[in-house]
């Protein structure tokens, strides 16, 4: 699910061996430091300990040569060892985001959301804070799970995500999340359907049509809407409330005439003796008139 360039909007991919992860600069991860702007020497893999002089920024740029080599786990704990040696510093405070990005490269999404909310508490009014948030979000939609489970951590992500867009609206980050935000969105609509599915299935119609009206009221702008009107003309034929039926597959057919759905809804009313014909007054139609599609 993950792409690269929705991660690090920024990003700009070297040639010729140069490295592409540097400072911070203008509140984005400027991707600007050169291998020949690197302190010589490269990370050892075998060190356990930080010697009590090494420099911040020696330690630092020792992490970002480790992603250079595809290295991100690595990098993530080299990175750290700037925060244990050279905790308040600003290289600190780089190396801590830089820490959140590594582990997200390092698909440790975990990880990642822990230690970007340790950068947003430490850091709330700093230029990269709004990257540090959209890194957290993007951690946390990355752990969405399928639809056949528990859509909780899909509930956390879309908060965060939408906490980008509402904090930060006007940088690149919120563009983005917003395109997540609907992925998000579609996955807690599908997981409605599939349970208003089940009960349907069971000719439980009362439970049937409470989980398609979720679907109906709060996530009108998925591709979920449209089966889940038909759904309920199917099970208000079902429990012979022809008028509610009617107007399911009215407001279907307005707001989405070429529809399959629609076409098979038109001819399950039309089995009834009826056609669609919309009662403005029902919840249907009134739920999409405060959404303006209907």
């Amino acid at each position: 699910m993950r792409f690269l360039n929705d991660v690090l909007p920024t990003r700009t991919l070297f040639r010729g061996g140069a490295l592409a992860l540097g400072l911070l600069r203008g509140g984005a991860l400027v991707l600007a430091v050169a291998m020949g702007l690197l302190v010589s020497g490269c990370a050892s893999d075998k060190d356990d300990t930080i010697p009590p002089d090494e420099p911040a920024e020696k330690i630092y740029n020792e992490g970002l040569t480790l992603l250079r080599r595809q290295e991100p786990e690595k990098a993530a704990r080299r990175f750290e060892d700037v925060d244990k040696s050279h905790p308040y510093s600003e290289w600190a405070r780089k190396a801590l985001l830089m820490t959140t990005y590594s582990y997200f490269e390092a698909g440790k999404y975990d990880e990642a959301i822990g230690i970007g909310k340790r950068y947003i508490a430490l850091y709330p009014g700093s230029a990269d804070a709004a990257y540090a948030q959209y890194l957290v979000a993007s951690a946390l939609y990355e752990n969405i799970p399928d639809i056949t489970r528990d859509q909780r951590k899909t509930r956390q992500a879309l908060d965060a995500l939408e906490d980008v867009v509402r904090k930060y609206p006007n940088t690149e980050y919120a563009a983005t999340a917003k395109k997540k935000i609907e992925v998000a969105r579609d996955q807690l609509a599908g997981k409605e359907m599939a349970i208003g599915r089940y009960y349907l299935e069971q000719r439980n119609y009362t439970g049937a049509i409470n989980r398609f009206k979720v679907v109906v009221t709060q996530y009108q702008t998925t591709r979920q809407v449209e089966e889940a009107l038909y759904r309920l003309t199917e099970c208000y034929m079902a429990m012979g409330i022809i008028g509610e039926a009617q107007t399911a597959a009215a407001v279907l057919g307005y707001n989405f005439p070429d529809s399959t759905w629609y076409k098979d809804a038109y001819r399950l009313v039309q089995s009834g003796g009826g056609e669609p014909q919309e009662n403005k007054a029902s919840w249907m139609s009134q739920a999409f008139k405060k959404m303006g599609l209907g």
